[in-house]
């Protein structure tokens, strides 16, 4: 049977490069194979941030010039057998011949197959220097790195940080504000900070209330002169500094100076100064990078602030820059290291994490009152503690991060351990050993994960493969196609099943086979473990083997195999690095960034891994 199969693919190959005319007008890939790929949706999971990322097939950037477009089909030689083109995977994987963990994207014996051999063919041909060059795409982008926004506006965290230390204001005024997307995995990505009307006038609402509480009695002084028409200027300029950020230009001075002079009243006038300022662009917006001399120093103190500690520059940090300090790396680490033993380090760093590991699923999660009594919005909080206290333990301690995913043991309070079935801790949120036989391991083993990728009364092996995917792999999965039905066959007493046994039409059906076939079996790894990430008892043996394609044939069947498989994997250690880079930047990495991330990732791999070097390798690569 193998043998006749050969026989009819030759005959296949034969006959379309007899009748494969529509190539051989003007030979471009980009006119005729790449929108046969195209429409074949293999740029879903073959581009750098796709499920197909660690292939040797990866898809230029959307919108790409045709030179780039045909470099990328050239180098596609590296798929082509060039003894015996016919059997290239370039040809038998997209066909599905040789098994392809997307399914069958192109039909045998379609005119987008004979597109698909006449290049292939014609690659197979290729030698010399035409060769070497065909396979050198990629190896260095053709296109400056993108250094990112000139401003940035402040995020809901950062308002509320910054008025705290601007004006000694606790309230929080931001948590009022509309609510912010994930974008990118993250809330501060700057394609989606707009301003709407809503937002301007929950600014406006809040510049009059933080004013007025700023000259209530009581409130620590913000005038340190005694009142006087200098005093007036003093004020603004002083003021104004710490609110922008930066030294005000003199027409500024000038306006704001008349703005405070026309109420009579001298606490009225400076009131309305800070009303004022609090809603202009230059408090709402911080400077991150600026080709004037003047502001240059104040953008750097503004980028390292906000990266670092989640709020505005300190006195210290300004005088730091205008003395030079931040204009080379060697000075830059230097600062970053000074920083980084700030209280308010942790701080920021703590709101990475809850974006990064999407606290916000958990905290609004509904659960069964049914079968989850005990489940509260407390037992939620002390989930997303027990997690920020295990990475601050991680970072903040020197350990190797990839202990995220291997640590044997977690942080948990009283009702955690219960959930844990451990010992409780003598004070909350202290460390803990999980017990061999509990098949916990770091993250993926704690209640966190488990519950945020549940539904309300079942565990969702697609959901938790699809965390991995995203937040620990850095790969996107493409949405389900339209129309498709999402919702798995009804269990009933009369018939139960696994869900293994009802997702077997994601790997069945062909419209779902090609993403679910890479995430579903990551997901089966944790079905011991319920809708709340306690322990689960069956009376079936449950089977939880999995593997994740892509990264190692190795089979794993508990949170702390595939913990292990993880931790050693270079895609998910570059993951790491990318989801920091992401959050600091506030975008995608592209092309052009590939050398910085290499550069970073390295040190932090040869740190052994400690977090705290990479936030010192980013910063200080970053400028």
């Amino acid at each position: 049977m193998k043998q006749l199969a050969r026989l009819l693919f030759q005959f296949t190959i034969l006959t379309t490069l007899g009748t494969a005319t529509l190539c051989a007008a003007d030979g471009s890939f980009t006119s005729q194979v790449y929108p046969v790929l195209e429409a074949a949706g293999c740029r879903a999971c073959h581009n750098a941030d796709g499920v197909a990322s660690a292939t040797r097939l990866l898809f230029p950037e959307p919108g790409a010039p045709a030179s780039r477009i045909e470099a990328f089909g050239k180098s596609l030689v590296a798929l082509v057998d060039q003894a015996n083109f016919e059997n290239s995977p370039l040809l038998r994987k997209p066909t599905n011949r040789t098994p392809h963990a997307g399914g069958q994207r192109i039909k045998p014996g379609s005119p987008q197959e004979s597109a698909l051999v006449v290049w292939t063919k014609r690659l197979s041909q290729l030698r010399g220097d035409e060769l070497t060059a065909a396979r050198r795409y990629g190896a260095v982008a053709d296109e400056p790195r993108r250094a990112g926004a000139a401003v940035r506006r402040l995020t809901n965290s950062q308002y509320n940080n910054t008025v705290r230390d601007l004006l000694g204001d606790r309230t929080a005024p931001a948590n009022q504000f509309p609510p912010e997307d994930f974008v990118n995995g993250f809330k501060n990505q700057y394609d989606a900070q707009s301003l709407s009307p809503i937002h301007l006038e929950a600014y406006s609402a809040a510049a009059e209330k933080l004013a007025r509480n700023a000259f209530r009695p009581g409130a620590a002084p913000l005038v340190s002169c005694k009142p006087s028409a200098t005093c007036r200027a003093e004020f603004v300029k002083s003021f104004g500094q710490r609110a922008f950020r930066r030294p005000l230009e003199p027409a500024e001075i000038a306006r704001y100076t008349a703005l405070f002079t026309k109420e009579p009243d001298f606490t009225n006038g400076a009131r309305l100064v800070v009303e004022v300022m609090l809603q202009s662009p230059n408090f709402l917006f911080r400077l991150e990078q600026t080709d004037n001399p003047r502001l240059k120093p104040y953008a750097s103190a503004n980028r390292l602030a906000y990266s670092l500690w989640d709020t505005m520059p300190d006195d210290a940090l300004m005088a730091a820059a205008v003395r030079g300090e931040l204009d080379t790396p060697v000075g830059v680490e230097k600062t970053v290291r000074r920083m980084l033993d700030d209280p308010r380090a942790k701080q920021a760093l703590d709101e990475f994490v809850s974006q990064w590991l999407r606290f916000d699923r958990v905290l609004t999660a509904a659960k069964s009152r049914r079968k989850f009594p005990n489940y509260t919005p407390e037992t939620a909080a002390a989930m997303t503690r027990e997690a920020r206290r295990f990475v601050a333990d991680l970072v903040w301690n020197d350990r190797n991060f990839t202990e995220l995913l291997t640590a044997d043991y977690g942080y948990p309070n009283g009702d955690l351990a219960a959930l844990y079935g451990v010992t409780a801790p003598a004070g909350d949120f202290e460390r803990v050993k999980f017990p061999a036989a509990s098949e916990r391991a770091g993250l993926l083993g704690q209640a966190l994960f488990l519950s945020l990728t549940s539904k309300p009364d079942d565990t969702s092996p697609t959901a938790r493969g699809l965390f991995v995917r995203e937040q620990l792999l850095c790969q996107h999965v493409p949405d389900p196609p339209p129309g498709v039905d999402t919702n798995l066959p009804p269990v009933t007493e009369s018939k139960p099943k696994t869900n293994r046994e009802r997702l077997k039409e994601h790997t069945t059906n062909p419209s779902c086979a090609g993403c679910h076939t890479l995430i579903d079996p990551i997901g089966f790894a944790f079905e011991k473990f319920d809708s709340i990430g306690a322990r689960r008892e069956t009376t079936a043996p449950l089977d939880t083997s999995g593997q994740v394609a892509g990264i190692s044939t190795a089979t794993f069947a508990s949170p702390r195999e595939l913990g292990v498989i993880l931790a050693n994997s270079p895609q998910c250690q570059e993951c790491i690095v990318k989801q920091y880079f992401r959050y600091l930047t506030g975008r995608t990495e592209t092309p052009a960034d590939r050398p910085l991330l290499r550069t970073v990732f390295e040190r932090f791999k040869a740190s052994d891994f400690r977090f705290r070097e990479l936030i010192i390798s980013m910063m200080s690569s970053l400028g």
